[in-house]
């Protein structure tokens, strides 16, 4: 029996996923399919309200993938559909994971763990830590997803400097160029990510995801196509019985008492 190197566990609303392959949490295949069925399970389970991704250990949320499965695979030319595209697949469930999604980064996020960190909506990190594209250094380029969801955080001219010279920059200088939300004290990312992802449970579960799938839409389609899905999206969340709770309780001068309907 292969041994869970993904872990999950929920309560009230909330799925703490761990990459729990210490010290690094190197992204391995086994961890790749791991992660991408956990996904797929709670992106399908009504329970779950707010998804938070962390890593075991205080050194490393992820350092990227284990270079060791490269020769193998390099020998018979199959790094992309052994290995590369497994993990696009699995990157993209967490990037299109229909409720909102927050990483805490309790260490460095290194290569194909930046990639990974950048799907969530919201990065929470420990201060003096690290991140990383440094795959440049090995003859290669980030091949699963960075080049264009850091791009899409914090602009060409700033993902390119990180993809070109490969080298780490301090997750204060991350949060100063909007790759990252937020910085807290050592040892406090994933209690920050938790209280964040509590919070957020609390919310009308229907119109965080229609919000969250408007946004996204900034950058998949027209400004005037987005416009035209958000006003669709706003008429379901209108018609939800959680809207109709807030406007009853706005009145009412009470907090609202949300059920996610």
């Amino acid at each position: 029996m292969t041994a869970s190197i993904v872990t999950c566990a929920i309560d009230d609303g909330v799925a703490l996923v761990t990459l729990n392959n210490p010290p690094l949490n190197l992204v391995t295949t086994e961890l790749t399919r791991q992660l991408n069925e956990t996904v797929a399970r709670l992106a399908a389970d009504p329970g779950v309200r707010v998804m938070v991704l962390t890593g075991s250990g205080a050194k490393a949320f992820c350092a990227g993938s284990d270079i060791k499965e490269f020769p193998q695979m390099m020998a018979v030319g199959a790094v992309v559909p052994k290995k590369l595209a497994l993990e696009n697949e699995a990157y993209s469930r967490v990037d299109d994971f229909p409720k909102p999604t927050i990483s805490a980064l309790n260490g460095l996020a290194f290569g194909g763990g930046l990639e990974l960190a950048v799907c969530c909506d919201l990065i929470v990190a420990e201060a003096g830590q690290q991140v990383a594209l440094p795959e440049i250094k090995l003859g290669v380029y980030p091949g699963s997803g960075g080049t264009i969801r850091v791009t899409r955080r914090i602009g060409e001219a700033r993902a390119k400097e990180m993809m070109f010279f490969g080298d780490p920059i301090t997750v204060e200088t991350a949060l100063a160029w909007g790759l990252i939300n937020r910085v807290v004290p050592r040892g406090e990312a994933l209690k920050t990510a938790m209280a964040m992802a509590r919070t957020l449970a609390t919310r009308p579960s229907v119109a965080l995801q229609m919000a969250k799938q408007s946004a996204d839409m900034a950058f998949d389609t027209s400004e005037e196509a987005a416009i035209r899905a958000s006003l669709a999206l706003s008429d379901r969340v209108f018609s939800t019985a959680d809207c109709g709770e807030g406007v009853r309780a706005f009145f009412a001068k009470e907090p609202p008492k949300f059920t996610h309907r």
